[in-house]
């Protein structure tokens, strides 16, 4: 059976002795027989824990990264994105993130590890660039335009562009688009049909009889000697007997 050696919490020696071999905790590191701390990310080891010290470490100089707990003395260089490889920084590197580049407008990665950029050929009519894949794909990413998007030009950079929406601007289609032309909209046909279909409803409403059982006085009608007379709506009719007669 093993038995746990116990040195001081603050010097970063707990570890674990099976027979002879020490094991260290995951953020520790075997050195003369005791375990020592690593460093945490962004710093660098200077010197290994003693019986008497902790292990010393410092911040990783400007220019340099170190991405997880490390023993190492030294911390890793940023990338540079070389702008004559056709490279432009994507996102700055600091102590603990190394510099991702990108290639710039209209090149795309010669290869896998993307060290150089190679010019696009250009998108044709009907084909859009995806700047999104630019990265990922190893020749010109064009994509053919889809449904109710359109490109009329050759291009390194232009993507598809949507159709312009007639309706939205109160206009009506004149022209469908297609895959390397836009919607062509008419402003007049719609404007015309809006007068035309005006005339009629004003007329409409000018004519429109009254509905039937539609009452716009409260009163009624009762005969007097064959005659009409109007009385109150609500009101019963009461003709006398003599009035009968």
């Amino acid at each position: 059976m093993g038995r746990a050696v116990q040195g001081s919490p603050r010097l970063g020696t707990w570890c674990w002795e099976p027979g002879n071999a020490i094991t260290c905790f995951d953020k520790q590191y075997e050195h003369k027989g005791r375990c020592c701390n690593r460093c945490q990310p962004g710093e660098k080891l200077v010197s290994e824990c003693s019986g008497t010290e902790n292990s010393v470490c410092t911040r990783c100089e400007s220019g340099h990264y170190q991405q997880s707990w490390t023993k190492e003395r030294h911390c890793a260089p940023h990338d540079i994105c070389e702008d004559n490889a056709g490279l432009i920084v994507k996102t700055q590197g600091n102590a603990t993130h190394n510099t991702v580049c990108q290639c710039r407008a209209g090149m795309h990665c010669s290869d896998s590890s993307c060290q150089t950029c190679v010019e696009n050929q250009p998108c044709q009519r009907g084909f859009g660039f995806v700047a999104a894949k630019a990265v990922d794909r190893m020749s010109s990413p064009c994509e053919p335009c889809a449904e109710g998007t359109f490109s009329n030009i050759s291009s390194k950079t232009e993507p598809c562009h949507p159709w312009t929406s007639c309706e939205e601007k109160g206009l009506v289609v004149k022209a469908k688009g297609t895959n390397t032309s836009d919607v062509i909209c008419d402003p007049r046909r719609r404007a015309q049909k809006q007068v035309e279909a005006g005339k009629p409803t004003e007329n409409l409403e000018a004519q429109q009889p009254m509905e039937d059982g539609e009452d716009t006085h409260p009163m009624q009608e009762t005969l007097l000697r064959g005659q009409p007379v109007a009385q109150e709506d609500g009101k019963e009719s009461r003709i006398s007997e003599q009035e009968k007669l």
